[in-house]
């Protein structure tokens, strides 16, 4: 994220763990910000996808009255701004009636698409009913390249159709830009075209190795000489279109230094709810073993946000190891990603192996080093198949 410097991977030795230091127990507001994920459907099967690996079949979905129910209640809990995302929230016909509450609630809505199925008459009217903004995923500045990703053939014309829609309706416009081995040497391009697109803002956003990205490891990761180089793009644009372009920079985990202070802490800020209703601190969090997510269909979501185990497990310090309760950054990433923890060590209380501070550091070393040099295997792709 901002501020944070990037580092070649290096490989540390465990040091002895430091006091635990008492600190007051969180205070728990309302939360500013849900993702709601509609579906897991999706035109494009890109393999960096982060959905679970076990897609969710639409006669799974949560209903229209449903979502309806679900919506109300996040307004109602003060919920300043939704993300209608998936796979594709445009492949729901109930959408409409989704923005159209929001917008009598007063709520903040945010569309993100693929933007390949979305027609100009549909997001007119999309706008007419509340529509406050419009995310747009680019794969590639390159069709050939844009297509290999999503597996999609003609993907990026239909995007770029839709972003002249978009500034045409008078909606802001934020290009996402999720960045791995096959199109970081792109990254100047992308910001280029968002400027000739006149977006607002864009996301250069380094894959994060969850769901389908964690399957496409190998073929996705990309090399320290190229980061340096991406970040250096990053860095000379952000001087240079000060206070015209917003550029957002998600550095890739697996080369930091310090990890990021993922979802701004667990359960702080924001929440996740799936395409059946279950409700999550963040959009991986299922891949932790052992905890209960309940699901909004069946428990207030005010109950779940304030009083559920799951939401409550790693709030505030006590949950951490005195490594990461006595660190000076605790407040800066508040123990980092627990998904990624998790998935590297074992166990969700120990530090963010992205963390230089870590007795586990060597993992993320040792992963890079074993595909630097490595020829891209080729991508599994994002499919719902009948098992799911």
């Amino acid at each position: 994220m901002d501020g944070q410097t990037i580092v070649a991977p290096v490989v540390i030795s465990p040091r002895p763990a430091p006091q635990h230091i008492a600190r007051p127990a969180p205070v728990v507001g309302p939360p500013l910000g849900m993702l709601a994920e509609l579906t897991h459907r999706c035109p494009l099967q890109c393999g960096y996808c982060s959905n679970p690996i076990n897609l969710l079949k639409a006669n799974r979905e949560v209903d229209t009255a449903g979502w309806l129910s679900i919506l109300e209640q996040a307004a109602d809990l003060g919920i300043l701004q939704i993300h209608l995302s998936g796979g594709e929230p445009t492949l729901r016909s109930d959408l409409e009636q989704f923005v159209a509450l929001l917008a009598r609630k007063g709520v903040y809505t945010n569309l993100i698409t693929a933007g390949t199925v979305l027609t100009r008459d549909r997001l007119f009217a999309l706008r007419d009913m509340g529509l406050d903004h419009l995310q747009l995923s680019i794969q590639s500045v390159r069709a050939d390249l844009s297509d290999k990703i999503g597996n999609i053939k003609g993907g990026l014309a239909k995007k770029l159709a839709l972003a002249g829609w978009v500034k045409e309706s008078g909606l802001p416009l934020t290009l996402n830009a999720p960045v791995h081995r096959h199109n970081i040497m792109d990254t100047g391009a992308v910001i280029d075209l968002a400027l000739e697109l006149g977006a607002d803002r864009v996301e250069i956003a380094n894959v994060q190795y969850y769901g389908w990205a964690a399957v496409n490891k190998a073929a996705l990761m990309p090399e320290w000489a190229q980061v340096l180089e991406q970040k250096a793009v990053v860095e000379e644009a952000r001087e240079r279109l000060k206070g015209i372009l917003n550029i957002d920079f998600v550095t890739p985990d697996y080369y930091a230094k310090y990890p990021k202070p993922c979802m701004g802490g667990w359960a702080t800020d924001v929440l996740n709810v799936t395409p059946e209703g279950k409700v999550l601190p963040c959009h991986a969090a299922e891949s932790l073993t052992g905890i209960n997510f309940e699901n909004a269909t069946q428990t207030p979501l005010a109950d779940i946000w304030y009083k559920s185990e799951s939401f409550n497990r790693y709030r505030g310090y006590d949950w951490m190891t005195d490594l990461c309760n006595s660190c000076d950054r605790v407040d800066n990433c508040f123990g980092g990603c627990r998904c990624q923890a998790m998935a590297l060590t074992g166990a969700a209380e120990n530090a963010d192996p992205a963390c230089i501070k870590s007795p586990h550091h060597h993992l993320m070393a040792e992963i890079t080093g074993g595909y630097a040099g490595e020829q891209a295997p080729p991508f599994v792709y994002r499919r719902i198949t009948a098992q799911n």
